[in-house]
């Protein structure tokens, strides 16, 4: 009996955020749960992009977005903040500045 070889698709590569970006993130949400505004998060890596969601209820849709698509790094910047209603509420080339939508008293929550 011969072994024959398969071959399959190229695993597609994920998009996903490096060290020091995730510890930015995970950072504010740190802030923001201890100020109660956050609850909960979730993380995506996927073709195209990776996600931060933050939630303030698990059971809901998420309260803000964040978003690396590096295939936009060129044009309006990797990074997105959207809301509830999928708005963008900053975009920029890097997380520092982006992040400053967060700022107290830059922004209302979400109901």
């Amino acid at each position: 009996m011969a072994f024959e070889p398969t071959y399959s698709e190229p695993a597609t590569a994920v998009v996903f955020f490096e060290r020091r970006e995730l510890e930015r993130l995970l950072r504010l949400y740190g802030r923001m749960v201890a100020a109660g505004e956050w609850r909960d998060y979730a993380i995506a890596g996927l073709s195209e992009s990776c996600v931060f969601s933050v939630f303030r209820r698990a059971s809901e849709q998420p309260l803000y977005r964040i978003e690396k698509r590096p295939a936009l790094a060129r044009k309006q910047g990797a990074w997105a903040v959207l809301g509830q209603g999928g708005h963008i509420l900053k975009r920029g080339h890097d997380l520092e500045q982006v992040l400053k939508v967060f700022d107290k008293g830059r922004f209302t929550i979400v109901e």
